[in-house]
């Protein structure tokens, strides 16, 4: 695995710095898991325990308490793999005095969704300062008035430095609540050893040479966002007949024996051995794959690709908001950013963090898949935010498809 030399500005931010390494994916939903999480929001009676921060208020001892608690996903933070430290981290305690409590414990969206619905549907503590989830979930999250509003100003380098492209965004228009964390792409990907060159999603679907050698991902924003796209549709805005229209080809290719199975991203070592030819995939999965076997390609389809993000979020009855809003900002440093996004390889949400990143590896600044250009961002749509009975009623007719 390749391991990209520190120059001295960069050693001197994070001195131990030891190369990325494979990052599972933040979208992952396995198995069941989507029906039965689908099934968790849709049905657990949530539209009862909305909250606010009249009804909900959280007192903040950040003045007098320096710590916080940081719940994220695993291998989602720059370490050190000769002793398991977390160089960026640790730094930021020497620099704040906050010790930082970072529990590696989100495994799947809906999954934690369950484990601190109780808390937060009653406006208890769940113990977390930030919690990282993906954007979908941030939408149902602050729609439900569970998470505190952050103070910009509080966040220089969040308000100078977030990307253009994650400014506005359908599940925090205001940019009051979420912060991104890092951000991805889904495409479509191919092993160029055992198949031909794959340019769209009709074809993966439909070519007779790939029959039964294509995967396709079990979350549904990603699948059927490319779908969508495919079809000529936004899947920032979309109806329930254009979604029909959208999942028709799928159903086709699942009766045809095309599509071998759906999958969280445990395709990845089917598509790096050549099980698999082609497949719809995540960017920072195929980054990985791409560094040990370079026909390994990932591919956004002129119809378009979608873009999510993972995003920090402080939820009510924290009682660390400052300090966490304090991290936040210290990861919007270009320098600390780029160290992230070396090791993780998803896309980097900071402004600046590229030229910091020739510093770092200068290989991975110029790759399109950290670091988006105009045009490959131009393609990337978002999905749009499902109330509860669309989120039922997308997923249901989803499910009855891929189930075979």
């Amino acid at each position: 695995m390749r391991r990209p030399q520190l120059m001295p500005e960069a050693a001197a931010v994070v001195s131990a710095y030891s190369g990325p390494r494979f990052a599972g994916s933040r979208r992952t939903l396995l198995g069941g898991a989507v029906a039965v999480g689908a099934a968790a929001l849709a049905g657990c009676g949530i539209e009862g325990t909305r909250q606010s921060e009249a009804s909900c208020p959280s007192t903040d001892l950040s003045a007098t308490e320096h710590r916080l608690v940081f719940a994220n996903w695993p291998t989602y933070i720059d370490v050190d793999d000769r002793n398991g430290s977390r160089p960026t981290l640790e730094a930021f305690e020497r620099k704040t005095g906050i010790r930082v409590a970072y529990l590696e414990e989100i495994n799947d969206n809906d999954q934690y969704f369950g484990k601190i619905q109780p808390q937060l549907a009653e406006c208890r503590p769940t113990g977390r300062d930030i919690m990282v989830v993906s954007d979908w979930l941030v939408g149902r999250l602050v729609d439900l008035g569970w998470m505190q509003r952050l103070d910009p100003a509080a966040m220089p380098n969040v308000q100078r430095n977030l990307l253009p492209s994650l400014r506005g965004r359908a599940v925090d228009p205001t940019g009051t609540h979420a912060v991104p964390w890092q951000g991805g792409l889904a495409g479509l990907a191919y092993n160029g050893k055992v198949t031909s060159e794959i340019r769209t999603v009709d074809e993966l679907l439909t070519r007779p040479d790939l029959k039964g050698r294509v995967t396709l991902l079990s979350e549904l924003r990603d699948t059927m966002g490319l779908l969508l796209l495919a079809r000529g549709h936004d899947p920032g805005d979309f109806t329930e007949a254009q979604f029909d229209d959208a999942l028709e080809p799928l159903r086709r290719a699942v009766d045809a024996g095309q599509i071998r199975r759906f999958t969280g991203n445990d395709y990845a070592p089917d598509l790096k051995r050549g099980d698999i030819a082609a497949c719809i995939g995540w960017s920072g999965d195929i980054i990985q794959l791409a560094a040990d076997d370079p026909r390994i390609r990932f591919v956004a389809p002129d119809s378009g690709v979608m873009l999510y993000s993972d995003d920090m979020v402080v939820p009510n009855q924290a009682a660390h908001r400052a300090n966490a809003q304090r991290l936040m900002d210290y990861y919007y440093d270009p320098t600390v950013a780029a160290t992230v996004a070396a090791y993780v390889n998803y896309i980097c949400p900071v402004e600046g963090a590229q030229a910091a990143m020739e510093k770092i590896d200068p290989e991975l600044a110029a790759n399109p898949l950290i670091f988006p250009t105009r045009a490959l961002l131009a393609k990337a749509r978002e999905f749009m935010p499902l109330t509860q009975p669309e989120s039922r009623l997308y997923n249901d007719k989803f499910q009855a498809v891929i189930a075979g």
